[in-house]
């Protein structure tokens, strides 16, 4: 078994990396080093399926195998033919290409894709009289192509799809929040996994299991179906099988309640068979009800993604006045965090935020704020300490 020590490239969102790095840390990495929406970090082939299956930030964990400089797409070619693929697999097997970065010279992601992919078909071809296949869904090894400038970096990646597919959502609404950026909002927010857990606009639930999986320390991953790493050569299922019971048997109990609502049936339905799905059934409570109406118990940790941008369907102004006044009434004694991208006009809610912590919705540059609804006045607040 191969033990070896290598150098990764963990992949996250912008914004995203202290946290990322920070989890890597906790798990044991070593030689941590935060880059532009990665990390990059050393750890063996067990770690590796270690933080596939447990980073609740990444969204691919990669491993470099060789790096280059190509000034030309020829050259590219070369550099590419020439190396040994038959280390990581068999002309019978199945590939992908992914490509990454921004070059003058190698302008489309898609065309270096295509030349990559060209190289190593050619490779195989001239040493075996035939290709291998391409499988875009389920390849036994998928390739990174990393780009900047005229040099290259190529790893093989050992996630596959986008660790972001955790594998428990199976219904969805319009404009979901995606899974990592949902972990990630949850550990921005520095819960103490004791107290009570609320989302008062649901949705689909993914914040709500997010939330759970955190609170249980239950791996982010274990309802993904496969790994990239596993149509690797050199994979180890009893390594992985070991893996994965010890990070499952670090598994903890939580006291509190998670919770949530929404007021449109067709998300509760979405955010019910999620639940389900993770097998959350008893962890998490959702109902029907308007968040305008909602009244939250004091203590209660309270995280939510409202419609913002294009989703918002009455006037903004209006709609985060109202957020204000519900908050200022109905949830005395809690931390409140909301994400928005609607920056200018979350002045509206008409409370100072504590925090302000700027993150990325896909595009979208959005703040991540905290509001601290004190009971009664905040001068009274302060007294009664």
């Amino acid at each position: 078994m191969n033990k070896e020590n290598y150098s990764m490239v963990a992949t996250t969102m912008m914004g995203l990396e202290d946290i990322l790095a920070e989890e890597l840390r906790l798990l044991g990495a070593q030689h941590i080093n935060e880059l532009n929406r990665a990390v990059e970090f050393v750890g063996d082939v067990g770690f590796m399926y270690k933080a596939n299956l447990n980073l609740r930030t990444a969204i691919r964990i990669l491993k470099p195998i060789f790096s280059f400089k190509a000034r030309n797409e020829k050259e590219l070619y070369r550099k590419i033919y020439e190396y040994d693929w038959e280390q990581h697999f068999d002309v019978d097997g199945t590939f992908a290409i992914q490509s990454s970065g921004f070059s003058e010279v190698f302008s489309h992601s898609k065309y270096t894709a295509l030349k990559t992919k060209d190289a190593i078909a050619d490779s195989f071809r001239d040493k075996h009289g035939k290709r291998p296949n391409v499988d875009v869904e389920s390849p036994d090894v998928q390739i990174n192509v990393h780009v900047r400038d005229n040099s290259f970096v190529i790893s093989l990646d050992s996630s596959g799809y986008s660790l972001h597919k955790r594998g428990y959502k199976v219904a969805s609404v319009d404009a979901p929040i995606n899974e990592v950026l949902a972990a990630a909002l949850i550990l921005l927010s520095d819960w103490n996994q004791i107290s009570n857990f609320y989302d008062p606009m649901c949705g689909s639930a993914t914040i709500l299991v997010e939330a759970a999986l955190i609170a249980n320390n239950i791996p982010a991953n274990i309802f993904r179906k496969r790994f990239g790493f596993s149509g690797w050569k050199d994979f180890d299922p009893e390594l992985w099988n070991k893996i994965r019971d010890i990070s499952l048997e670090k598994e903890k109990e939580y006291y509190g309640i998670i919770s949530g609502a929404d007021n449109f049936q067709k998300s509760l339905r979405a955010g019910r068979a999620n639940i389900n799905n993770a097998l959350m059934r008893d962890d998490i409570e959702i109902k029907m009800q308007d968040f305008f109406d909602t009244k939250v118990s004091p203590g209660t940790h309270v995280v939510f993604n409202p419609p913002y941008g294009e989703r918002m369907s009455i006037g903004i102004n209006e709609f985060y006045q109202k957020i204000g006044d519900t908050l200022k009434h109905n949830y005395q004694g809690c931390t409140v965090w909301l994400i928005s991208s609607d920056i200018e006009n979350l002045k509206m809610i008409g409370l100072k935020p504590s925090r302000k912590i700027k993150v990325f919705n896909g595009k979208l540059e959005c703040r991540f704020v905290r509001f601290d609804i004190y009971e009664g006045s905040k001068k009274e607040s302060k007294q009664n300490r």
